[in-house]
């Protein structure tokens, strides 16, 4: 029971911080919502390399909120760095809090940031450009994005520790997050790349995440994108949590 308390006392502290400074939860929304303007009409002319009959905004839209949870979630060690410096990490780590806590209820909190984001995405792509998702998969959708964020945040929150400055963590994540949003099909399907192109792609475990989301958000839940792009964010994410857990562990041990 204290783990539960422990995180709950992490997850809203981390998000009274962001409801007191909304401004970065403001500007991660507006890039996507700037993509989904002025891309989304060029997506029409290639909506057909998705697939016959292809919704152009059921395509752009799942992957613009894996856009916002991958860099959302990736950039979140800026935070731990800055708390780092102001010490209240070290504050945390004399208290006797679940070690384990102190990750989750930032994690969690990344989470709901995400959700709320990716539902305000949504709303607009449907009012400005009558977007009409499947229920059921708008909600299993944001849910496995969700958990795909919950992994990056934890393995940027690890690279926050390690590195402590954020020129260090910048370098980092600026090599690590271009490539995984490219090889992911986010903006343009792969299969209009060479053959070596789409295998380097197939190898990106958030490519399939786009896969499975686009078919959820269909309501295409028995195919093998969605259980292959489930399963591999799952076991991903879970991965991730571990790392980012361990970090935890040896920085407060």
């Amino acid at each position: 029971m204290r783990f539960f308390r422990d995180t709950g006392l992490i997850f809203w502290s981390q998000l009274r911080s962001n409801v007191r400074n909304p401004v970065w939860v403001i500007i991660g929304l507006s890039q996507p919502i700037l993509y989904l303007v002025l891309f989304g009409p060029l997506v029409k002319g290639v909506a057909s390399a998705f697939g016959p009959g292809a919704d152009p905004w059921k395509v752009l839209t799942p992957a613009l909120v894996i856009q916002t949870g991958l860099f959302g979630a990736l950039y979140s060690g800026f935070s731990i760095v800055s708390e780092l410096r102001f010490g209240v990490v070290e504050r945390q780590r004399v208290t006797p809090a679940s070690r384990g806590a102190l990750l989750l209820g930032r994690v969690l909190k990344d989470m709901v940031v995400l959700v709320a984001q990716a539902l305000v995405l949504v709303g607009v792509a449907a009012l400005a450009f009558g977007l009409r998702p499947d229920a059921l998969g708008l909600v299993a959708s944001v849910l496995l994005i969700a958990v795909m964020s919950a992994g990056l945040a934890a393995a940027s929150y690890a690279l926050g520790l390690w590195a402590r400055a954020e020129d260090v963590l910048a370098s980092v994540l600026n090599s690590a997050a271009l490539p995984l949003m490219l090889l992911s099909g986010i903006l343009l399907p792969m299969t209009v790349g060479p053959s070596w192109l789409q295998n380097i792609a197939k190898a990106n475990p958030f490519s399939h995440t786009v896969d499975a989301a686009r078919a959820m958000f269909r309501g295409e839940f028995a195919t093998s994108d969605v259980y292959l792009g489930t399963t591999l964010t799952v076991l991903v994410a879970l991965a991730l949590m571990y790392l980012g857990a361990r970090s935890f562990a040896r920085e407060n041990a």
